[in-house]
């Protein structure tokens, strides 16, 4: 299980670097560079539209993938997605800026981005699955949250590699060439994953499906659409908090309070260590107390604290908008870190890879795709203290609580029909 559980987080770590590093790029200098001609504020909406499309793709990523790892197995779609989403990350690094080839850069940029999407909405059923599937009832919470400590490792090599540049480089440099780095890094960290899951063992519990689905997504839209729907719902918030404090209060430090990008991405990486270290400790609580009970307290958490959050970022003061930043991450910690037990357990084996997927990541486009857009839009026109971001990210998570309380609760004892072979 050490063995599995480290590759799932390695895996789902290399793929998230993929995904954050442009999140970043997005918010520090895609804007002047591929959309020269907009104003800034809208340089920077346009760059965190094309951040969006992204997650418009994932759940696409999910169907796509999700019908191979429900009838073919989880193993080959961790390999696909990593292969995907590398690729395409490497080839963002290398698209020219819009003085140099026109309308043809931000159009490139675009269709990476969708790429880097499609696999990375195959790369999260696969990893937890292979996880979930294989951990004893009585601890899958604990195993099933290094995949879901993936993203936070992720985060912090993206923006340490990012740090690390802005702090060594002139502006110039930075915008000339030194962004483009750490797009160049993906290359290898990819190498590396697929080396660490080219020994990994297919998921027992796909080994005992006798009778596969033959359209996983039309039995999924049949049978399973209200908890589909109730999933994407409640995963809102969890992606509005995460994507709020690492990309558009990025962006809104730097350009609206001034704060230099060093400063900002050291609060924001400082609140996301400890949420990562923080992930296996919450889901093994849920492995006692059960995955809904800590998600509605992490949407109740999330509703309180979204208004202290945005006035401790208007202060412009590092200490404070860092622990305006942990506020907001340790609510989100008590809701994702279960997810990798949750949502597998909701959903049937045979279609397990696809319904999980689409509801995980159908969350992402409602609450990370849209979030960066509409909090910049709503910034522009607020005073310092952008009232009206924290009044938005409240109803979200009031929303989100309502779907959580839709669902129900998978303690281990309710669900030994998806039980692992034992050994």
């Amino acid at each position: 299980m050490l063995r599995l559980a480290a590759a799932s987080l390695a895996g789902t770590a290399i793929e998230f670097y993929d995904f954050f590093v442009y999140g970043t790029a997005a918010a520090l200098v895609l804007g002047p560079l591929f959309f020269p001609t907009f104003s800034p504020v809208a340089g920077t909406l346009a760059a965190f539209a094309t951040f969006g499309v992204g997650f418009v793709a994932r759940p696409l990523g999910s169907v796509l993938f999700g019908h191979f790892g429900d009838r073919r197995g989880r193993r080959p779609v961790l390999v696909a997605s990593l292969l995907l989403t590398g690729a395409s990350t490497v080839a963002v690094g290398c698209v020219p800026s819009y003085g140099s080839i026109g309308v043809a850069a931000p159009v490139l940029l675009l269709g990476l981005r969708f790429l880097q999407g499609l696999g990375l909405g195959g790369e999260w059923g696969g990893a937890v699955l292979l996880t979930a599937e294989h951990a004893p009832a009585g601890r899958r919470g604990l195993w099933s949250s290094f995949p879901q400590a993936g993203p936070a490792v992720g985060f912090l090599l993206a923006n340490g590699v990012m740090l690390a540049l802005s702090a060594t480089l002139t502006d110039a440099q930075f915008a000339q060439w030194g962004w483009r780095v750490p797009f160049w890094v993906a290359g290898v960290l990819a190498l590396g994953g697929l080396w660490l899951r080219s020994s990994l063992a297919e998921s027992p519990r796909f080994l005992e499906i006798d009778d596969h689905a033959r359209v996983p997504l039309a039995e999924v839209v049949r049978e399973h659409w209200r908890l589909v729907l109730l999933t994407a719902g409640a995963l809102s918030i969890g992606y509005a908090v995460f994507y709020a404090v690492t990309t558009w209060s990025l962006a809104y430090g730097t350009e609206r309070l001034g704060v230099g990008r060093t400063v900002m991405l050291t609060c924001i990486m400082a609140a996301v260590v400890v949420k990562g270290s923080l992930t296996p400790l919450v889901a093994l609580l849920s492995d006692r107390y059960g995955r809904r009970t800590l998600c509605l307290l992490g949407c109740t958490a999330a509703a309180l604290w979204m208004f202290p959050m945005v006035a401790l970022l208007a202060t412009g003061t590092p200490l404070l908008m860092f622990l305006g930043f942990l506020g907001a991450l340790l609510a989100f910690v008590m809701m994702f870190a279960v997810l990798g037990a949750y949502l597998p357990e909701l959903y049937e084996p045979r279609v397990r890879c696809t319904g999980a997927a689409v509801g995980y990541n159908l969350g992402g486009v409602l609450g990370g795709a849209l979030t960066p857009i509409v909090a910049t839009a709503l910034a522009e026109h607020g005073g310092r203290v952008p009232w009206a971001v924290g009044a938005y990210l409240t109803g979200v998570a009031l929303f989100s609580l309502g779907c959580f309380a839709l669902l129900p609760e998978t303690r281990p004892v309710e669900v030994v029909a998806v039980e692992p072979v034992a050994g």
